[in-house]
């Protein structure tokens, strides 16, 4: 069994207005699979589905994309749900 521990979700603009929340406290498995660690996300807030194609997840400070990339998580890691960057 693969022991869990608690880490914090940041969500901006749209992700935020999805969940309602700037921030959360959830407990995920330690080793844990990007997409699947998005799919934990969708579990708790099934409206982020919508804007799967259109954010960029960070671990720890590090872009990381919504695929098969194992994670190695530990308690306190910061995730965060950051909207698309547009520049000109």
């Amino acid at each position: 069994m693969v022991p869990r521990c608690q880490i914090e979700v940041l969500y901006f603009a749209k992700s935020a207005e999805i969940t309602g929340v700037r921030s959360e406290t959830i407990c995920v498995p330690q080793e844990i699979k990007a997409f699947q660690l998005w799919k934990e996300l969708e579990t708790l807030h099934p409206g982020l589905a919508d804007v799967r194609n259109q954010v960029i997840f960070a671990v720890r400070q590090e872009y990381v994309e919504l695929g098969d990339q194992q994670l190695l998580l530990q308690p306190g890691d910061e995730i965060a749900i950051i909207p698309p960057i547009s520049g000109g």
